[in-house]
């Protein structure tokens, strides 16, 4: 049987306050076993950084996504070596190259996902501004010439990055449509299209909610339709700390992003539990239809 797995972002679990406390490792992952949460999504760049936090998990079954920030090809082998070592359930391949030609990326693509093969460790090419995925118009060239390289859904990205207009139109929505039909994976966040990460417990933000709640339900009917019947999707809940998060003018979060976390995880998995059981009318072409104000 498919199965959802939600982790959470240790990134996302940093204050950056005014008043300068960060919360210890040991903490974090505590409140996020107790939390329920299948896993966490770390750095995997550090060795020392990487056994420690291995040491810290040991026994709580939490699952792990490693994050990297190749930009070479040589500079993969290290993660690959620790994701060996310290078995994650996938790579977050943030590529740090921002080259200006599709043909130019298109052997660095091949050479990683050629290593990760060699190490039997899944790596997913994640939808990130500023990396080789910046620009969206980009990424769908780079899909036409690798029309199976696999992706890391973060949609926020896109959202804000080419400002779409509200409501989105029906070609933004095909463009999207076409990421996620390469989506391994998912990252989540409620953004709009001026803002990376909005307080999506705020009523005026409902718009920007629904959208996204659009773009998963559909993202997660289409890895229900090409992925093996005991596969895992893993979705992680990455509301960022500051300057992702919205802050006032005191320098403090607007809202509280654990409990805004928490409020994220039960929504994707409620969309998870519809697309069990409801058909697959949206996998036929039809498109999605316009959200209104």
């Amino acid at each position: 049987m498919q199965k959802l797995l939600v982790f959470q972002s240790l990134w996302a679990m940093e204050r950056r306050h005014a008043d300068g406390y960060e919360r210890s490792l040991e903490d974090n992952i505590t409140d996020i076993v107790e939390a329920g949460f299948d896993g966490i999504s770390a750095h995997y760049t550090n060795r020392r950084d990487v056994e420690l936090l291995n040491a810290v998990i040991r026994g709580t079954g939490l699952k792990v996504e490693g994050v990297c920030f190749p930009r070479s090809v040589e500079d993969l082998r290290l993660t690959l070596e620790l994701a060996s070592e310290f078995p994650v359930s996938h790579i977050d391949l943030q590529a740090d190259v921002r080259l200006r030609r599709v043909q130019d990326c298109l052997p660095l693509l091949d050479a990683w996902m050629r290593l990760a093969e060699e190490a039997g460790v899944p790596a997913y090419i994640e939808t990130h501004r500023h990396r080789i995925t910046s620009d969206l118009l980009f990424t769908l060239d780079l899909l036409d010439r690798r029309p199976d390289l696999p992706l890391l859904a973060d949609l926020s990205h896109y959202l804000v990055g080419r400002e779409f207009a509200f409501p989105v139109e029906g070609e933004s929505h095909d463009q999207i449509r076409r990421i996620l039909q390469n989506a391994q994976a998912f990252h989540g966040r409620i953004g709009s299209c001026q803002q990376i990460q909005i307080e999506m417990s705020f009523p005026q933000h409902r718009p920007w909610v629904d959208l996204f709640r659009d773009w998963w339900d559909y993202g997660f009917r289409s890895w229900r339709s090409r992925a093996a019947e005991d596969a895992e999707l893993v979705m992680t809940c990455e509301l960022g700390p500051r300057p992702y998060a919205i802050t006032g003018a005191d320098g403090e979060d607007s809202t509280d992003r654990w409990a805004e976390a928490l409020v994220l995880r039960q929504m994707v998995q409620e969309l998870w539990a519809e697309s069990a059981d409801a058909s697959d009318s949206r996998m036929t072409g039809a498109r999605m239809p316009d959200l209104v104000t």
